[in-house]
């Protein structure tokens, strides 16, 4: 008898393992507002001169995008069910292919100054890598804050990397952050060149904050001012 009680309880527990022998998938929720700003960015940096921007007509990141779009698109559409972490590491792909591209930009701009004799054009350019880089970072906040925007949704969240004020004091418990608040601290970061009523509590919030904000000084102290001093 005590073989078979311990048989039945092998056997018993094998079942209840089963549904975590293979990667949970969940359902892709479509997160509009983020996809707006990726595509947003897209379309900025084809309108950059070509001379600044890679592939022909500058579609190449447009089209990079695409392919990881597209799918995910496809997925929310269809209500088909994807593993998060499929989710995740092509989200942190993406973001790390867009933050190159838009890097080398303002650095090849940058090298390329004194060259040019164009004032408006340079304006004109320095306040489309400006607003690509205001954009990147907010999407690079909204995907890292707490493990992802699924994660920051279920009620055991406890690892915030930002600080919002509605978070400070126990003053809203159901508040969640959303894609525009990101985008706020984004756009605070680059003009005030520090964090202002959000803060950043992790090493890496820390870190691509300090990043943005290097980008922007470089954009404003070097390609705008250059550019008004030929006007």
């Amino acid at each position: 008898m005590g073989t078979t009680n311990q048989n039945e309880t092998s056997v018993t527990d094998e079942h209840e393992q089963e549904p975590d022998a293979g990667p949970q998938k969940i359902r892709a929720a479509p997160h509009w507002n983020a996809i707006g700003g990726l595509v947003a960015i897209g379309v900025l940096y084809a309108l950059l001169p070509q001379k600044i921007s890679f592939g022909p007509y500058g579609i190449l990141l447009l089209a990079i995008e695409g392919v990881f779009l597209i799918p995910f698109v496809f997925a929310v559409i269809t209500r088909r069910k994807v593993s998060p972490v499929t989710l995740r590491v092509g989200s942190l792909i993406l973001l790390g292919i867009v933050t190159l591209v838009l890097a080398t930009g303002i650095l090849h701009m940058i090298a390329t100054l004194k060259k040019d004799l164009n004032g408006f054009g340079l304006l004109y350019t320095g306040l489309l890598l400006y607003g690509c880089n205001i954009l990147m970072f907010a999407l690079w906040y909204w995907e890292i804050d707490g493990g992802g925007p699924e994660k920051r949704r279920q009620s055991a969240h406890l690892m915030p990397d930002f600080l919002f004020p509605q978070q400070m004091g126990g003053l809203d418990e159901n508040w969640v952050p959303h894609f525009f608040d990101y985008l706020y601290v984004a756009f605070t970061g680059s003009t005030a060149f520090s964090p202002t009523d959000t803060m950043p509590l992790s090493h890496r919030a820390k870190f691509l904050m300090m990043v943005e904000a290097i980008l922007a000084l470089l954009l404003l102290s070097f390609v705008v001012s250059r550019a008004i001093n030929i006007i």
